[in-house]
């Protein structure tokens, strides 16, 4: 009963707060607001070409064009928006394959994670300020907020526990049930971190690259912040950073948004009005998810030659099959 409550006033604290945006929307100002996402898509292009950079080292005598790459990423981010559980990843995944050719999904994912080697040393930071400043809650704290997925992963930490462990071991799993072909997988896993092992192009081709991506980030909801009428300010951004490395860590809702907006009402509280705060909160999330979806969609239908998201993840699945049956090598 007691989640079921939490569940309900998860729900509503969102609703209210959707409601409170589309009141409060005469008073947002457009022109911040369109620089705010002029600069978060400078932010995704600048990381897709970073992509692109892990994907020439692991593939240097293939040609393909980093547009293909720019519109996976895009396409993969936009499905993320709007979908829970990160299933545009998959999305991402089959068209990044069908962009490199000869490519193989576990090199692919391999790529994807040296990217988050980036995002983790941020988040890391990001965090760190957040909880310096007293306006964070701290982790035993999150059980209060109302989010219901943070709420109960906060208010069960031995099922949070289990459950990371039982992650770990289904990973485990997975690795064994592929040991019949382990020395074609792992190979090709160490294939998509080969940039890795030249540690100065990976500083300037990867890591430098998403650097510079993460200054239009910061501007991009600087603006946002002025947007919204919430003030923006050097430290008022970082709190915003730090609250998304939370939401980014609880995939469960599409880019955490349920736990991104309580978070910001709890942080940004005493910082403007409440409905200003919550207009914010879901404001940011709603344009950006309008911006991703629709140059995600425009996307496959322009570069990839598709129509939906749904066809994407039908030929995905049979591509996935199809390399499944295919002999090892």
């Amino acid at each position: 009963m007691a989640q079921t409550a939490a569940l309900g006033d998860s729900f509503r604290s969102f609703f209210s707060s959707v409601d409170k945006f589309f009141s409060n929307l005469a008073s947002v100002q457009l022109g911040s607001l369109l620089l705010a996402l002029l600069a978060f898509t400078a932010y995704l292009s600048l990381r897709s070409r970073a992509s692109y950079n892990i994907l020439r080292a692991a593939y240097p005598d293939r040609q393909f064009r980093w547009l293909d790459i720019w519109g996976a990423y895009f396409a993969g981010y936009g499905f993320n928006s709007v979908i829970p559980a990160r299933g545009g990843d998959v999305i991402r995944a089959f068209l990044t394959k069908i962009s490199v050719p000869g490519s193989s999904y576990p090199a692919v994912a391999a790529t994807f994670a040296v990217e988050s080697i980036f995002d983790v040393v941020m988040g890391s930071l990001m965090l760190a300020f957040a909880f310096t400043q007293g306006a964070f809650p701290k982790p035993p704290d999150f059980s209060k907020i109302p989010a219901f997925d943070l709420q109960f992963f906060a208010g069960h930490p031995k099922f949070t526990l289990f459950f990371l462990t039982a992650l770990g071991v289904a990973t485990l799993v997975l690795f064994a049930v592929l040991s019949v072909r382990i020395q074609a997988f792992w190979r090709r896993v160490r294939q998509g971190f080969t940039i890795l092992y030249d540690r100065r192009r990976y500083l300037r081709e990867v890591f430098g690259v998403q650097l510079a991506g993460w200054a239009f980030r910061f501007t991009a909801f600087w603006f946002m912040l002025e947007a919204f009428n919430v003030g923006a300010s050097v430290k008022n951004v970082l709190l915003v950073l730090g609250v998304n490395a939370v939401g980014a860590a609880v995939p469960f809702t599409p880019q955490g948004a349920g736990v991104t907006q309580a978070l910001l009402v709890k942080v940004f509280h005493g910082s403007a009005s409440g409905a200003t705060v919550a207009a914010y909160s879901v404001g940011q999330q709603i344009a950006i998810a309008a911006l991703t979806f629709a140059l995600g969609f425009a996307s496959l239908v322009f570069i990839f030659r598709v129509r939906s998201f749904k066809e994407v993840i039908e030929r995905g699945r049979a591509d996935r099959r199809a390399a499944q049956a295919a002999p090892a090598g």
